[in-house]
């Protein structure tokens, strides 16, 4: 908001000579609601370079494309509330290419831990894994022991 006000430069008069529009009709518009321009506080209207593009899109869709001030008040929300969805989205697709990466990433980390896994299935109770883990193991190469169902032959 703040950003507009400074930019908020043009009087009544110059804004609308360069919208090609007469200042009553700079009025009209924003007595309607198609136009909202900053105020002054002595309440003397402003209007922004955006604010000329409005008046410029309005100017167009009245006078070349036929439509009366209610719908193209309705033109201009459904424009900006695009505008506004493909902000949105753009964000949500970014978001959702991070979080596919990270899931990517957690999939190769378990993967890896996975295969470190020991399997226990082929011994009868944990005291015989763990002493032949105890054995066959050096101390720094030890790995999770796999916790299963006991596998009856």
């Amino acid at each position: 908001m703040a950003k507009r006000r400074e930019s908020a430069v043009y009087v009544i008069s110059v804004a609308a000579e360069l919208a090609g529009v007469h200042p009553q009709t700079l009025r009209v518009y924003e007595r309607k609601g198609l136009l909202r321009p900053q105020r002054t506080t002595g309440n003397t209207r402003r209007y922004s370079a955006e604010d000329i593009q409005r008046l410029r899109r309005i100017q167009d869709l009245t006078q070349s494309e036929g439509v009366n001030l209610a719908g193209a008040k309705m033109v201009l929300e459904l424009e900006e509330q695009l505008d506004r969805m493909r902000r949105d989205l753009t964000r949500m697709a970014a978001r959702m290419e991070q979080l596919e990466e990270n899931v990517a990433r957690d999939m190769r980390r378990m993967a890896e831990e996975v295969s470190q896994i020991v399997p226990a299935r082929e011994h009868r109770s944990l005291g015989e894994l763990w002493s032949q883990y105890r054995r066959t193991t050096h101390s720094t190469d030890r790995r999770p022991i796999e916790m299963g169902p006991a596998v009856e032959e």
